[in-house]
């Protein structure tokens, strides 16, 4: 079964064409039946849409040049020019979800000239009422573009998405990479209190200890007794200077890093130098590791890399084990948080003509809303104009929507 939705042609620059609709619960789209085909509107010498009724003749056009859209009306009557001020005229556009704008009239030179900007999208139902010596005419059409039909049952397959726009947080981040080194305070270099003979070393580099381990036993030059040194903490031997005979000679014998707690150090630049503040959330992610890891800001350097950066620490814990010193990440410091009274999902943008768009739902049918876009922050997007808060909008697999209106054809004309 094919279901087609025809989109009757627009008046001046506004015809659209016919658009396809979804018709079953599959991701084909419906084939165009090529016996339907729509007639483009008569045209007049201002190349508006004429509207024609007992030799009463008025061509009704949109006009932009050096303003804001707007409605024009030229009038005839048996072919002959009527003077403006001789016809009263109003015309109401009826828009998805039944808002309907009411166009009044006044003379001016020519032509009538509407009291409203015909703002976007131009895709509503028409319909005017003139008055001329006591006679009244009306003409009703169709003048609907970037607009289609989607049954819930497709919807719901093609999994598309929609939510409600209004307002939103907006975390402003900046990107930055480094790489994880241990804690300042995770590691310890272990020394002899009493100079001595190393009379053993019962440990390994890369052993694993814990907080009260013997690491090595030295027999006391001046006492010639011998004592244990043990572990300060848990952690690895991650490096050992000394060996079984040796002498400690006051030197650092071996190493311990506690690997539960470790720090990535972060490269900011200049330019964002200023914007980072102790305490400020982060984000890093190592390629190896599936899950982000979420954290603060524990330490700005006051001093500049070779490279012009500053180095920046952010805190690890590491109680899972997943993260190991020298491994090299990315991640997100957030600079700024601020909220909005509007903002909708950067995933639903789409581009439409010359604008940039999401797709606004009511009941089975979406439409085109140009938007006039603000600040940029993680998922999402400020709206200055273009939607209303409240709205349902699409926000994943938009494309769908868009490859369905594109499909039609349709062009939109000046």
């Amino acid at each position: 079964m094919k279901k087609l939705l025809l989109h009757p042609v627009a008046f001046g620059f506004m015809f659209f064409g016919v658009v396809l609709t979804f018709v079953t619960t599959s991701v084909s789209v419906a084939a165009v039946d090529d016996s339907i085909v729509e007639t483009e509107p008569e045209k007049g010498p201002n190349r508006g849409r004429l509207l024609k009724q007992d030799g009463f003749v008025i061509e009704l056009s949109i006009f932009e040049t050096g303003v804001p859209p707007e409605f024009r009306v030229w009038v005839t009557n048996q072919d002959k020019p009527v003077a403006p001020e001789a016809v009263s005229l109003t015309v109401k556009l009826t828009r998805l979800g039944g808002v309907v704008d009411t166009i009044n009239f006044k003379p001016q030179s020519d032509f009538l000239r509407g009291d409203m900007e015909i703002y976007e999208p131009h895709s509503f139902a028409v319909t005017i009422n003139a008055n001329y010596q006591n006679k009244s005419y009306q003409w009703q059409y169709d003048n609907f573009e970037g607009r289609t039909n989607i049954e819930p049952k497709v919807a719901e397959a093609m999994n598309i998405q929609t939510e409600i726009a209004g307002e939103a947080t907006l975390s402003e981040t900046i990107e930055v990479f480094g790489r994880i080194v241990p804690a300042q305070d995770g590691q310890r270099h272990i020394t002899a209190r009493f100079d001595g003979q190393i009379k053993s070393m019962p440990v390994n580099l890369g052993q694993t200890v814990k907080s009260g381990d013997v690491l090595a036993r030295i027999e006391s030059n001046e006492s010639l007794t011998s004592y244990a040194i043990t572990s300060p903490s848990d952690g690895v031997i991650s490096a050992k200077f000394a060996n079984d005979g040796e002498q400690t000679d006051g030197r650092v014998l071996l190493s311990i890093t506690n690997l539960q707690k470790l720090t990535a150090e972060l490269a900011v630049f200049p330019t964002d130098r200023a914007r980072v503040s102790l305490g400020a959330p982060a984000t890093i992610n190592v390629g190896e590791v599936k899950d982000s890891l979420i954290s603060t800001v524990i330490f700005l350097d006051s001093q500049l890399q070779r490279n012009q950066s500053t180095i920046v620490r952010v805190a690890i814990d590491n109680a899972s084990g997943l993260y190991i010193p020298g491994q090299y990440v990315t991640g997100e410091i957030e600079v700024d948080r601020y909220l909005v009274p509007l903002a909708v999902k950067r995933i639903g943008l789409q581009s439409f003509r010359d604008f940039t768009v999401v797709y606004a739902k009511v009941g089975e049918q979406y439409e085109v809303r140009m938007l006039e876009l603000g600040r940029k922050a993680g998922e999402w997007i400020e709206v200055l104009g273009g939607l209303d808060v409240g709205s349902e909008y699409v926000t994943e697999n938009s494309f769908i929507i868009k490859a369905d209106i594109e499909k039609s054809g349709a062009s939109h004309d000046h």
